[in-house]
């Protein structure tokens, strides 16, 4: 510090012989910066200094008096859900509306059925009244759905009408870590069911997700949810989905065709659908197999060209590929039957229904898994099932044995343009991966 104080003093006689005025504007500067550290030479460890007292000021503030004039011709608009064991009219009331009979009348059962469950807990409801409660206009929107019911007074009667509202649809990115199963794994995540069983579903020809799940498997998941007033009414679609199963990615991307159809693809543009289901139902048992057998009928040995699945009658038969449809009519000992024609001369044809899908007519284009009507007993049939045939240049196969084709791959343009749109979507999951994750324990 003395070093610095003889420096300084030397260096202002210097200044003094050669230029005055600047001396004493230096002097200023060195005056300061010498009482700055006079300050701090002051300062001594364990001397506390000037005392400052400090105190502690509490206020309650109050709630403002609001003041409304019965006379007030402005909506008041309260928001909020139908509780459970809630009735319509008391929500209604619990929401600001003063008049009871109106109430009442919302919970007539002629009036319910007008709103086709629209009512149910969890729906969002909002009500628009007065300042003295009467009713201008209610408002409902059920969980999953975009049909709005409009609730409004007319003479002392309360009528309703509906609309279908345009949805806000959002964007979610959502990524996890599997410690134990996979479904724990989402629920941590916060991910939706429905979001969580088409995931299943995606990668379920891939993964057999009961064996091959780890411990550290990870995914990542882009999708829709679908949002009105703000708040979520329903998901979406899956935009694009990975799963790291054993260290192996597998990987997801929606595309949509040019007919309007969408599928799901990997990265290489191979499609995570399967070219045929092995069964149009989900839930039967096989009480006929593809073989020569004594016909039930008719008492004789015959060849049996296809198989049967014994199922309960209205069972909604699917069809097992994209295709269009050849027949649909009644038919000899096959009763309600339809064929469908797919890519590559394969043909598949149901037989003995109940009754066809509404609006099923020959030329129609339908997709896999697409209902095209129900089990039934038409035809030469001694109880309800479904006759199922596979075709391959209109020549019989066992449908249980033979090697299905697969989904057709995208190639060419539809491969150019797929590349393209994934590219933003693929950094997106891997973004997922490394900033939001969850951990099961």
């Amino acid at each position: 510090m003395l070093g610095e104080k003889t420096a300084i003093l030397a260096y202002l006689k210097k200044l003094r012989a050669s230029d005055p005025s600047r001396l004493w504007r230096l002097t200023g500067v060195a005056v300061g910066s010498a009482v700055s550290m006079a300050a701090a030479i002051a300062v001594v460890p364990g001397r506390t200094g000037l005392d400052l007292g400090s105190e502690t000021v509490v206020e309650h503030l109050g709630t403002p008096t609001i003041s409304i004039h019965r006379s007030d011709e402005r909506p008041f608009i309260r928001e909020g859900r139908v509780l459970s064991g809630e009735t319509l009219g008391s929500a209604l009331v619990r929401l600001g509306m003063s008049d009871t009979r109106l109430a009442s009348q919302a919970n007539t059962q002629s009036f319910i059925r007008q709103l086709a469950g629209a009512h149910s807990p969890g729906a969002l409801i909002t009500v628009a009244t007065t300042a003295t409660g009467e009713l201008h206009s209610a408002s409902m929107a059920r969980q999953g759905s975009n049909i709005v019911h409009i609730l409004e007074a007319y003479d002392g009667k309360l009528r309703v009408s509906s609309r279908t509202e345009q949805l806000e649809a959002r964007i979610h990115l959502q990524g996890g870590v599997v410690r134990s199963s996979l479904f724990a794994a989402m629920d941590a995540s916060g991910l939706p069911d429905s979001v969580a069983e088409d995931l299943s579903k995606i990668f379920g020809d891939d993964i057999d997700f009961h064996t091959d799940l780890r411990r550290g498997d990870r995914f990542s998941v882009i999708y829709e949810i679908y949002y009105y007033k703000g708040i979520p009414i329903r998901t979406g679609k899956i935009q694009a989905a990975e799963f790291i199963n054993q260290g192996t990615r597998h990987s997801a991307y929606l595309f949509p065709h040019p007919d309007g159809s969408e599928d799901y693809y990997n990265e290489e543009g191979k499609s995570h659908k399967q070219g045929f289901l092995r069964s149009p139902l989900e839930f039967s048992r096989i009480s006929s197999g593809f073989s020569m057998r004594e016909h039930p009928i008719f008492g004789n040995w015959r060849e049996h060209k296809g198989v049967d699945y014994a199922a309960p009658h209205g069972t909604a038969v699917k069809a097992t590929s994209d295709g269009t449809i050849e027949f649909v009519g009644k038919q000899s000992g096959y009763g309600n039957f339809v064929v469908l024609r797919h890519r590559n001369a394969y043909t598949t044809a149901y037989g003995h229904l109940s009754h066809f899908a509404e609006g099923l007519k020959p030329g129609n284009q339908v997709s896999q898994g697409e209902v095209i009507g129900y089990v039934g007993s038409t035809g030469w049939a001694t109880g309800p099932h479904l006759h199922y045939e596979f075709r391959i240049n209109d020549v019989h196969q066992d449908p249980l044995t033979v090697r299905l084709p697969e989904a057709q791959a995208l190639s060419g343009a539809a491969l150019r343009s797929f590349r393209e749109q994934i590219s933003s979507l693929s950094i997106r999951l891997s973004q997922a991966q490394e900033s939001k994750t969850a951990a099961i324990d």
